[in-house]
């Protein structure tokens, strides 16, 4: 493991947009400021990148179903769709140029091509920035930090024949899932931890570098997961209305903090990214404690392996994302976010 630890020297093309930024911050403090509060009169060209949680896997229908890119799953309705309809009502137009949100992208995958099931494959997202692009939204980490490979090393059901579309691999098979709270509180589990926040720091480092050189007048907003765990984890021994399996299937109990201690960590390094960059955060973890998968009939998150409305052949279980409910509030903490960042 610890071969593949190795830090890479700053590349050149991180350094030429730290220059690029730091011209463009001096070029903004000589120009002419907008009144405070006005909303943009003409529409906002926008482009949204991001993960899964960005299209919205799970819920149907989808985009895309007639090339390549289906198997990102981005839902027809993903949370940018309804954001957009929200900001509209507020007289602010996006003139969305691309959703380039792709399930199963990593961080690197902004500047990277990706590969889909099938062999099929997803172009770099940072090639929808144009240079007027005004406004660039999304998030990704959950995938570069493994988050579904910690879920396969501490759920033997994952690990199984239900979890057969459910991308990655337990990060130490050798080791029993119900051991995975000492697993990843110590020894080769927490060395493994380490190096993939690591990574996340550094990419979104440079993804947000990345999104200045192309479209260099944009406002950048990066955007968090919503709280899977509760801070009341014996809520997650309860399955929800209508369902038999548990929200977190089998996943023992006592690892369940140690999830929530993961997507925390991966909040504030996501948050600590976009303050040392000069983009916006939006800190859905701290909006959405009552909406976890463990919230029943309030729940924004599908269960692990809750039917979700997606089907081949049989329906996708949710894996932990988030239903329409929760679709709705990303949606709303988005625009909201949104409408502040034009209007200041």
């Amino acid at each position: 493991m610890s071969s593949a630890m190795r830090k890479t020297t700053t590349p050149p093309t991180r350094r030429l947009a730290a220059a690029v930024i730091a011209l463009g911050s001096c070029l903004a403090l000589a120009g002419p400021t907008a009144p405070a509060g006005a909303a943009p009169a003409d529409p906002v060209k926008t482009v949204f990148f991001g993960d899964s949680y960005t299209a919205n896997y799970g819920i149907a229908p989808i985009n895309h179903q007639d090339n390549e890119k289906l198997f990102c799953f981005q839902a027809t309705q993903n949370y940018p769709a309804v954001a957009a309809k929200r900001l509209a009502t507020s007289g602010i137009t996006l003139d969305v140029q691309a959703d380039v949100s792709c399930g199963g992208a990593l961080v690197e995958h902004f500047w990277r091509e990706q590969q889909l099931l099938g062999g099929a494959s997803a172009p770099a997202q940072q090639d929808a920035l144009k240079d007027d692009t005004q406004l660039v939204v999304g998030g990704l980490g959950g995938n570069t930090v493994g988050f579904t490979n910690i879920l396969k090393q501490c759920s033997a059901k994952l690990r199984g024949d239900e979890g057969v579309l459910l991308p990655g691999s337990p990060v130490d098979p050798d080791e029993p899932a119900g051991e995975c709270k000492s697993f990843f509180e110590s020894g080769d589990g927490k060395e493994w931890l380490d190096y993939q926040f690591q990574r996340v720091e550094g990419d979104l480092e440079e993804a947000l570098l990345r999104m200045s050189y192309h479209s260099p007048d944009a406002e950048r907003v990066l955007v968090g997961y919503p709280r899977l765990v509760p801070q009341d984890t014996t809520k997650c021994s309860t399955a929800a209305p209508g369902q038999t399996e548990l929200p977190f299937a089998d996943i023992p109990t006592d690892a369940l903090p140690v999830l929530d201690q993961v997507q925390k960590r991966l909040n504030d390094i996501m948050k600590k990214a976009a303050a040392d960059d000069g983009a916006d955060f939006v800190d859905l973890y701290d909006r959405t404690g009552s909406n976890t998968a463990c919230d029943g009939a309030d729940r924004g998150i599908g269960g692990l392996l809750e039917d979700s409305k997606l089907e081949i052949g049989q329906p996708l279980p949710w894996y932990g994302h988030p239903n329409e409910k929760g679709r709705d509030l990303q949606a709303q903490h988005v625009a909201a976010k949104i409408e502040e960042v034009l209007g200041r």
